[in-house]
């Protein structure tokens, strides 16, 4: 059954970037593909953030989507050919199907961190 939750996860996950890739590309301020992505998003954290025994993989986790959000601010500048907006709009709409995952993993983090106070993260 564990197999099964983690290939519904895995994708929404694939539907959630193709997503976000064809609604940057053709509709970049779609708050219906926002939506869509946001609730992606909390099913994913839901069903598939787990914390393992060190921690890894939510590290890594929450670095990627800080890098995330930073690329997203860093290439709204480029206007050559419109570039910028393009990589911009796909960016923002896949920090929006990351970030809910993030805050769960985040939310989780630290309930072990509080509940278990010798754990390390």
């Amino acid at each position: 059954m564990i197999k099964t939750w983690g290939w519904i996860s895995f994708i929404l996950f694939c539907l959630g970037v193709v997503l976000a890739v064809i609604g940057g590309l053709t509709m970049p301020e779609s708050a219906v593909i926002a939506l869509i992505l946001v609730i992606f998003g909390f099913i994913i954290g839901l069903i598939h953030v787990s914390i393992d025994k060190e921690g890894h993989g939510l590290v890594i986790l929450l670095l990627a989507t800080i890098a995330i959000l930073a690329m997203t601010a860093a290439f709204a500048p480029v206007t050559v050919f419109g570039f910028g907006k393009v990589a911009a709009a796909i960016l923002v709409n896949f920090a929006a199907l990351m970030s809910p995952v993030a805050l769960i993993a985040a939310i989780k983090a630290l309930l072990k961190l509080f509940l278990e106070p010798h754990v390390k993260i």
